[in-house]
């Protein structure tokens, strides 16, 4: 029987025996509850709500980082508090792929290794996801399906650049680390042919968005396809976390810097 090779080399075993495939799936239900499949229910659901309502989708908006209240000392420790426990199912998810002798980091290419080419590689997907994606939301919101998504508004606070830019951190890595790294891993144990896992983590990809509209659905599910490919080719994660903390960190603080500086055209 032939076997998938993971991106690294080496020879992927899949599961063997019922009771193997039925602890990893429920493995994989205990990692998505957690993390972005609650997000991904969640999401849906806020697009039923918003479909349900009198006003049509382009006249909704939604927020993509809450503000907090600069005078309220525990708002704002609260929300870098929250921004610190959202790190903790990227940590079990790569807790969960390392092998006695193997590095989880390495095995995804979650590492410092190749920095330099890697960054290369981000920003090259950057100008190949990040602009088709703004022309995509801009097709949505005239097309009137795809909701306002508002930024946080910025100000003079210390702390508000910060917590946008750890905002985006967290976005990047939870994403890429569990629909990219821990998924293909786990669903090519299952037996999952290469394109069914970059097909299925896209589509949960685009559901995890969903609260944003279906132009955003169409967005996210092209870039899951083409980072997932990306990721099958050449093994690492690191450019698309890098792709994905560049495209957040110009949508969380870029977008409002130019709306502020250029209200007539924003």
């Amino acid at each position: 029987m032939s076997r998938d090779r993971d991106p690294f080399g080496a020879a992927t075993p899949p599961a063997s025996g019922p009771r193997l495939r039925m602890s990893l799936w429920w493995e994989i239900a205990i990692v998505l509850a957690l993390s972005v499949g609650r997000s991904a229910v969640y999401s849906v659901l806020q697009l039923v709500q918003a479909l349900t309502r009198e006003q049509s989708l382009g006249d909704q908006s939604t927020a993509l980082n809450p503000g907090a209240n600069a005078q309220e000392f525990w708002d704002v420790l609260y929300q870098f508090v929250q921004a610190f426990f959202g790190f903790a199912p990227i940590a079990l998810a790569i807790y969960l792929l390392w092998e006695p002798g193997r590095s989880a980091f390495r095995r995804i290419g979650l590492d410092f290794r190749r920095f330099g080419r890697d960054a290369g590689a981000g920003i090259l997907l950057v100008l190949v996801i990040g602009v088709p994606g703004l022309g995509l939301y801009a097709a949505g919101r005239a097309l009137g399906v795809t909701v306002q998504v508002d930024a946080a508004p910025l100000d003079a606070s210390w702390w508000t650049v910060p917590l946008l830019l750890l905002a985006a951190v967290r976005a990047g890595l939870t994403e890429e680390v569990i629909f990219i790294g821990y998924l293909f891993d786990r669903l090519r144990r299952l037996g999952w042919g290469t394109w069914t896992i970059i097909l299925g983590t896209a589509a949960l990809r685009g559901a995890y968005h969903a609260y944003q509209g279906f132009g955003s659905i169409v967005g996210n599910v092209a870039m899951g396809i083409v980072f997932g490919w990306v990721y099958q080719r050449f093994g690492r994660v690191m450019p698309l976390v890098i792709a994905h903390t560049v495209i957040d960190v110009i949508a969380f603080v870029g977008y409002p810097l130019a709306a502020a500086w250029w209200p007539a055209l924003f």
